[in-house]
């Protein structure tokens, strides 16, 4: 007798294949049959007649690192079909913290990740998912290892390639956290300290992973007007050591880049794996991005961590090069200078709550300030702890990406602890089926949800996850795809998606004719 029998669904199984009518049985956490079910047993069954079922959604690219531990975590996923989730992304993984820079990383690492809870500090990756496991959250979770916090703590932020023993240090770390079980490499190169590496100091750095099947993830060196440049270091950092290659979040920032840069890219991704070479990319469906808002400075400004940064930013030679630097600068990624300080808005505001959400423009005006002493005083005021929602993509680039069958779908969601977050925490997969499924018709059903299941699954060699097969994990979304809905906006984000019927973790329902049960149990995910 199965647990549950949904019978007569139209099943996208995660490989991209046509859809196909059947009955589909669950028994002890696992799918048990798939077919012509009729006379069977169980003790529940649903009639999915007219409504889609398919894997469970797999985000690879979240920044939950802490926010695992929150109380509640874990519904605004599941409500959009989320039954997996990668977090340790750009190179800003909350864990391993250790050696003498283990405070600075942690001050820097929080606008990212989240302050760990209760002052926990995870020296180790087998610590950190130790404790992840008993924080019982209702999905499964695995982690990448970033070595922008290996690097951080091993020389801190100081610029310039690394010493042979600082390497080696490195690359001890590195092999323990893959044994500890991470699924993989992520690299934050646009972050300090990873923005100090050359081409050549990064391959040293990555060098035990050469000939290896370790996927590696990377946010590039630059985004803007150099991103093609980008590309192709990591391209070169791919061929030399044969890696399997991800490149996070795909874009051209700035207006002068839209429409030339990603589909130039896109051609020259097409090329490397004609070549052989082991690459794909992702994309998050919206033309505005989230991340740290220290990051429209000049990279050498991040030299000696938060601390450092908040009191250089006092010093008025300081500001006078930041000012210069910003003004007509292209050798960085120099935001304010490619859309404008009316598309950069702060947010996780603690000193100044009454301009959460405000761009940096409106701040300037609102304080009487030329915009960018504004923008520095309001970082040094916040120590430098504060996020931005920067508009910076077009949307036919966006839909360029997702055209590609080597393309993937990421959130790139952080959780801010107050203040504002960006949509994309709660509404980036219920966006792909509605926007760019059901209105646009840019992408079939089955090829949207293999971006999301069965490809990142391959990647990350989730043997039993991302697709409909007997023996997978049960894994599941039932639902009809008129009734997806995204309802967060950029005002008002924090508001659980609409329209999954149900969605199984391992043969549990999560969501049960669309009511959430968070005493279901995930589990953790490692290599």
């Amino acid at each position: 007798m199965f647990d549950y029998l949904i019978q007569g669904s139209k099943i996208a199984d995660g490989t991209g294949n046509p859809a196909y009518t059947a009955d589909l049985g669950i028994e002890g956490g696992k799918i048990a049959a798939v077919g012509d079910l009729r006379g069977a047993e169980a003790h529940t069954i649903l009639d999915a007649k007219g409504r889609w079922l398919t894997p469970g959604f797999l985000d690879i690219h979240r920044h939950g690192d802490a926010a695992v531990f929150r109380p509640g975590y874990g519904q605004a996923e599941l409500r959009q079909g989320l039954t997996s989730v990668i977090n340790g992304n750009c190179g800003l993984s909350i864990s391993p913290i250790t050696g003498p820079y283990a405070k600075a990383v942690e001050d820097y690492l929080v606008p990212i990740t989240g302050p760990a809870p209760d002052g926990r500090r995870f020296s180790t990756l087998a610590e950190y998912q130790h404790q992840a496991a008993g924080a019982n959250a209702p999905m499964y979770h695995g982690m990448l290892v970033g070595m922008g916090t290996l690097r951080a703590c091993v020389s801190g932020f100081e610029p310039g390639d690394l010493t042979t023993q600082q390497v080696r240090q490195l690359h001890g770390l590195l092999e323990t956290a893959l044994m500890d079980g991470a699924l993989g490499v992520s690299l934050g190169l646009g972050y300090a300290p990873e923005c100090f590496y050359s081409t050549q100091g990064l391959i040293r750095a990555l060098e035990p992973l050469r000939d290896g099947r370790v996927p590696v993830t990377v946010h590039m060196r630059q985004e803007g007007d150099g991103v093609e440049e980008a590309l192709e270091e990591m391209l070169t950092v791919a061929r030399t050591l044969h890696l399997k290659l991800e490149i996070s979040h795909l874009k051209s920032i700035g207006t002068r880049n839209w429409r030339h840069s990603t589909p130039n890219m896109l051609e020259k991704l097409r090329r490397a794996r004609e070549e052989g070479v082991d690459v794909r990319c992702d994309v998050y469906p919206y033309t505005g991005g989230s991340t740290q808002l220290i990051h429209v400075l000049p990279p050498e400004i991040q030299e000696g961590g938060t601390k450092a940064m908040t009191a250089a930013l006092r010093r008025p030679e300081v500001r006078k090069h930041l000012r210069e630097r910003m003004e007509s600068g292209s050798d960085f990624e120099n935001i304010v200078h490619l859309v404008g300080f009316q598309n950069v808005l702060a947010t996780g505001l603690k000193r100044y709550p009454e301009l959460e959400g405000q761009s940096i423009q409106n701040i300037a005006e609102h304080w009487g300030k030329d915009p960018y002493d504004a923008l520095f005083d309001l970082l040094a005021d916040e120590n430098c702890m504060v996020s931005m929602i920067d508009f910076i993509t077009a949307e036919e680039d966006i839909e360029d990406i997702l055209r590609q069958d080597f393309s993937g779908v990421i959130s790139d969601a952080t959780y801010p602890v107050e203040g504002l977050c960006h949509p994309r925490v709660y509404g980036t997969f219920p966006r792909l089926l509605e926007r760019y499924v059901r209105e646009k018709k840019l992408l079939l059903v089955e090829h949207a949800v293999r971006k999301i299941t069965g490809a990142p699954a391959e990647l990350f060699g989730l043997a039993n996850k991302g697709r409909i097969r007997v023996g997978a994990d049960a894994d599941l979304c039932l639902f009809d795809l008129e009734n997806i809905h995204e309802t967060g906006t950029w005002q008002a984000p924090a508001q659980f998606a609409q329209g999954m019927d149900w969605v199984f973790v391992g043969g549990q329902a999560a969501i049960a004719d669309g009511v959430y049960h968070p005493e279901v149990r995930g589990g953790l995910l490692t290599r």
